[in-house]
């Protein structure tokens, strides 16, 4: 069992994969984060900043995708899904682009840099997480503890 956190500006209890109107790092989901200080940032974006927190026990029946490192593998993975590819997995768990990491992928992207300037750009980036809840079966995953505002 581990403690997992959103950042909204909602209490969530009963989460649901909602399709967004932006294409995010793992395709579409529900974002969570083993980091409260990244969730805490995720939720301050909002007027009234909530930090949900879930206890997520992973069940290894689901199709599960762990980057453990920003890799090549990553970094197409990204692409593809920023670019509206869609996936097989339940849940996708790795590193996250975050703001600048995101510009870098889209000078990428456009091929205003190199790949091996982005790594160089990337490899001082803070250490994030993220988990995306891509599947109503990898919900079942996650249970409700608590929403608090901050």
């Amino acid at each position: 069992m581990q403690i997992i956190y959103h950042g909204s500006y909602c209490e969530v209890e009963k989460p649901e994969i909602r399709v967004g109107k932006y294409t995010k790092d793992f395709g579409t989901g529900f974002y969570c984060t083993i980091l409260e200080e990244q969730a805490i940032k995720w939720a301050r974006k909002y007027e009234t900043p909530i930090i949900n927190k879930y206890e997520y026990e992973e069940n290894k029946d689901l199709n599960i995708k762990e980057f453990t490192l920003m890799t090549e593998e990553w970094l197409d993975f990204i692409i593809n899904s920023r670019n509206g590819i869609n996936h097989n997995y339940d849940i996708v768990i790795g590193a996250m682009a975050d703001d600048q990491v995101y510009n870098y992928i889209t000078d990428l992207m456009s091929g205003t840099i190199t790949r091996q300037a982005f790594w160089e750009l990337a490899k001082f980036r803070h250490p994030t997480h993220q988990i995306a809840f891509c599947t109503d079966k990898a919900l079942e995953c996650i249970k409700f503890i608590e929403a608090e505002k901050i």
